[in-house]
């Protein structure tokens, strides 16, 4: 496990992070729409 935090700095964890949650937020805020949409 050490060698895999050496090669990755802190940041880069916290970032990659960062952008799966945005991005699985704004996954969640199109599926919401469409599902919206679908019923109106």
């Amino acid at each position: 496990m050490k060698d895999i935090e050496e090669k990755f700095p802190r940041t880069l964890w916290i970032r990659l992070i960062i952008y799966i949650a945005v991005g699985h937020v704004f996954a969640a805020f199109l599926w919401l729409l469409f599902e919206v949409g679908a019923n109106q």
